[in-house]
């Protein structure tokens, strides 16, 4: 194993694999699959910190296990915007989007039951990390086009100046590493 970063998520002490996305810079890894501790502790802490809200949207994939989990504890349903069309739907609404850890740009989709249980509702985005922030724009351009109210945006952790933004809630900073 490479290097790695050495930290504590919801209580769960755990080291992350230090990835290039640039040659000026490393970030830590942090993937929620298959990690079912973090997992739950994670959404729990952060239930704690969320307004009152009627659903939860994420992006697919890594903001699933979390959007499920925080669903779950919570007893409200949750909505995935997905990055490809789907023969269930045939009508439906996308928005563009490029992350960091994405090379190039994306479309996430939801479909018209997707729309129908966002509409009218307080909605809370979630995710595992926040970065640039690009993907939390395009959901909340989704829940826009869907008719929904974004009340909060959620994540386990904030990366590099993310962890600056008033507009989040997160549980701890993840730092960057330049070179």
């Amino acid at each position: 194993m490479g290097k790695t970063y050495k930290m504590t998520i919801a209580g769960c002490e755990r080291e992350l694999p230090l990835c290039e996305v640039s040659e000026h810079l490393d970030i830590a890894a942090f993937i929620m699959f298959g990690d079912v501790e973090v997992t739950v502790a994670s959404a729990r802490e952060l239930l704690r910190k969320c307004p009152d809200f009627d659903i939860i949207v994420t992006a697919e994939a890594k903001g699933i296990p979390l959007g499920y989990e925080m669903a779950r504890q919570s007893g409200k349903d949750y909505v995935v915007a997905r990055k490809g069309l789907k023969v269930y739907m045939p009508e439906y609404i996308n928005v563009e989007v490029r992350s960091i850890t994405t090379l190039s740009i994306q479309r996430l989709y939801i479909g018209t039951d997707d729309i129908n249980k966002i509409k009218d509702k307080r909605v809370i985005i979630v995710d595992d990390v926040i970065s640039t922030g690009e993907s939390l724009i395009a959901l909340e351009q989704l829940v826009k086009k869907a008719g929904g109210n974004t009340v909060g945006k959620v994540t386990v952790l904030a990366e590099g100046d993310a962890a600056d933004r008033k507009d989040i809630i997160f549980l701890d900073k993840l730092p960057v590493f330049p070179k």
